[in-house]
């Protein structure tokens, strides 16, 4: 019989999913499909039922339904409820199951393209305390030894994360990145600042010590400004496509049975699409 997948959004034509998993699926000669399916806000309650009723296998969810998806599920895992977004729904006997793998996503790309990134010391600088920001504090709580500090505009939004997610963590505005820098080991942008081609205008990369990683998890532009100026700086970095990759590797297992690798080539066929 065959499986079928797909990702749900609005609008969806932007998503490289299908491309991620159709890539994976000829590799692998399964006999299945994964299909970009435009599904507006009061329609998700509908395409619930459909899911119910055995019609796909599971799907990814993006944009505007991560948060949206969570009532509608049957069960919700423990780490998707903690970073409060699904991506990631399997169908099992007639329920819908929800979880969120963009911290594996994460904590994948960090280690296939920065080896060890985790065992040294020093702190973290989370930048931003949107949703985005909650799979990354989930990923760090699980890795990184050493202080996490999350940097906000508005430092109350950074409070409410290090309430809900972990109390270890410190809050800051940005304006106390200066003081923490010289101590740290690793700094991730969740922010979208650097989406449209923005800098941050009060982050001084030269305050970091030379064995700092830098890395962002927005991947269109691949290139960040952040990412150049830290490269400029001397500092190693790491893009946030392969986050984008990585993050697909769980559900595509569960619904097709079989783990898929994240390989150059795939990478490849991604970069082409992206604007540089």
């Amino acid at each position: 019989m065959t499986r079928k997948a797909f990702v749900i959004g609005h609008p969806i034509t932007h998503s490289r999913s299908p491309l991620i998993h159709g890539t994976w699926l000829a590799e692998h000669g399964i006999e299945g499909s994964y299909e970009a399916i435009d599904v507006a806000p009061d329609a998700l309650p509908a395409f619930f039922e459909r899911l119910r009723s055995g019609e796909f296998a599971g799907g990814n969810v993006t944009i505007p339904h991560k948060e949206a998806v969570f009532a509608l599920c049957d069960c919700v895992d423990d780490l998707a409820k903690t970073i409060g977004a699904v991506n990631t729904l399997v169908v099992r006997e007639s329920k819908v199951h929800g979880y969120n793998t963009d911290y594996l996503g994460f904590l994948g790309n960090l280690d296939d393209k920065a080896p060890g990134w985790s065992d040294g010391s020093g702190d973290a600088i989370v930048i931003g305390a949107g949703g985005a920001s909650r799979a990354i504090l989930v990923a760090l709580r699980q890795r990184w030894k050493g202080k996490v500090h999350i940097l906000n505009r508005t430092l109350a939004n950074a409070e409410k994360l290090v309430a809900e997610i972990d109390e270890r963590f410190e809050a800051h505005g940005f304006e106390d990145f200066a003081a923490i820098a010289p101590k740290t080991g690793l700094v991730v942008n969740t922010s979208s600042i650097g989406l449209h081609g923005t800098r941050f205008e009060w982050l001084d990369l030269e305050l970091l010590p030379k064995s700092a990683l830098v890395t962002d998890i927005v991947y269109s532009p691949l290139i960040t400004p952040l990412l150049s100026d830290a490269k400029a700086a001397g500092l190693r970095t790491v893009d946030g496509l392969g986050m984008l990759l990585h993050q697909a590797v769980p559900g595509f297992a569960d619904w097709f049975g079989v783990r898929p690798k994240v390989t150059s080539e795939l990478r490849a066929r991604i970069e082409a699409t992206l604007d540089y």
